[in-house]
């Protein structure tokens, strides 16, 4: 007999299946046994019935302990008071090994010894829900792309200084050259969507930040697109379009999920459309009238982004920045020089920024004098101005910060659930 999944049960509803799985938990009531099994696809109950199967399959499903494998076959039956909405009557039992003594039981463990345990934790209904989001997302960031028509390109990871000029940089040597993992990928990107208009791309980057906010991951993967021929308030357009493809996505496909999350999908539901905008002067103003000390100039801590997400029930844009706060690369407002079209995306409900963008700088004059202002090696970024001076054009990008993404919509507390093994300041295992 072959093997099928949890996942493929509903098409074998009446026929005897086999599946290859794990035992996740186990009670038993006198002469019928409940076997909860998962194999990563999903979750299903088997239930032994002790007059309609062998003593050898009777005392094997007695045996199994939390986690133990083994191969189970049953006949499938639609039964609406499932979380799947099947259940499976079990024929056979055959044991792949009886696990002794696992570490995470069913009680509450704390976060630490959780997170020790992350190798293990990731089987458990939470985390697997949390995982296939995530893999959901990613799925509709592809699908997304590909329908309207850019093209996926692979930056470096491995780059002789960074995008953003900073120095939360994790250094290395590359021979006799110095190098840092990436911060970002966008100014390799601008250079390939000179050559192919649209381009996306999707990796790991890295920030030596000594933050321990729930927020923050050392490593971390980046969605970014970057644009030829696209303004700021095209990429804006462009973002919305991105972001409610991404959720809607997510609604449509990860019910069971969501529901094992216990996530209000209503709020994710208003995900559609135009989304609320309000200028960085605004922003400054609405937050002073709510009593903060915060002064034009300064940047947006999480309590302010919170503060400012309260007043939508989308995604906002805070856009306009102050010049003097943002990376040198973005282009400064025609009528206002003082501050840059650029756009920060907030989640509500508490998940702050998970989008930062900006049309960039296409004047290489300009381009030079960003150099000079921000202490930057002109050497170094030479092959940057050089996209300046060979066809420039309008041209736009930003970056979406999967993990956080990821939170938001499952309506996590803490991103180091959205990721399989999360590099955090104190955490490096396993």
């Amino acid at each position: 007999m072959s093997l099928i999944t949890i996942g493929q049960v509903g098409q074998h509803v009446g026929q005897e299946v086999k599946i290859g799985c794990w035992l996740f938990n186990k009670r038993s009531s006198g002469k019928i046994q409940f076997l909860q099994l998962r194999d990563g696809s999903g979750f299903i109950q088997g239930v032994v019935v002790k007059a309609e199967v062998s003593e050898e399959t009777w005392n094997q499903a007695k045996e199994l302990t939390q986690e133990s494998s083994l191969y189970i076959t049953g006949i499938v039956r639609a039964d609406d008071r499932a979380p799947s909405g099947y259940e499976l009557t079990v024929t056979g039992v055959e044991t792949i090994q009886i696990a002794q003594d696992y570490p995470i039981s069913l009680k509450e463990h704390g976060v630490e010894f959780l997170m020790d345990h992350r190798h293990l934790w990731l089987r458990s209904p939470r985390q697997r829900a949390v995982m296939a989001v995530r893999s959901e997302i990613i799925r509709a960031v592809y699908e997304f792309f590909q329908e309207n028509g850019f093209y996926k390109v692979d930056p470096p990871i491995l780059t002789p200084t960074s995008a953003e000029g900073t120095t939360n940089l994790f250094h290395t040597k590359y021979f006799d050259e110095d190098a840092y993992l990436s911060q970002s990928g966008q100014l390799y990107m601008e250079a390939t969507a000179m050559a192919m208009g649209r381009v996306f791309s999707f990796g790991p980057t890295f920030r030596a930040e000594k933050s321990k906010t729930r927020r923050h991951l050392i490593e971390f993967w980046m969605i970014e697109p970057e644009m030829a021929f696209v303004d700021h308030e095209e990429n804006l357009r462009i973002q919305e379009k991105f972001v409610s493809h991404i959720v809607q996505s997510v609604l449509k496909n990860c019910k069971l999920e969501l529901k094992t999350l216990e996530r209000d999908t209503g709020k994710l539901d208003q995900v559609v459309g135009e989304f609320p905008r309000i200028t960085y002067d605004d922003a400054i103003k609405l937050l002073q009238e709510k009593g903060s000390e915060i002064k034009w100039g300064d940047d947006f801590g999480a309590p302010d982004e919170t503060m400012i997400a309260e007043h939508y029930n989308k995604p906002v844009f805070i856009t306009h920045y102050p010049t003097e706060i943002k990376a040198f690369y973005m282009k400064p407002d025609p009528n206002r020089s003082d501050v840059v079209l650029c756009a920060d995306l907030i989640a509500p409900e508490g998940y702050g920024e998970i989008i930062g963008g900006s049309q960039r700088i296409d004047d290489p004059e300009l381009l030079e004098q960003r150099f000079k202002d921000h202490q930057l090696s002109e050497e170094t970024y030479k092959w940057y101005l050089d996209l300046r001076h060979y066809g420039t054009v309008p041209h736009s990008g930003f970056g979406l910060g999967l993990e956080r993404t990821v939170a938001w919509i499952c309506g996590l507390e803490h991103v180091r659930e959205t990721i399989p093994f999360p590099r955090l300041l104190n955490r490096l295992y396993p």
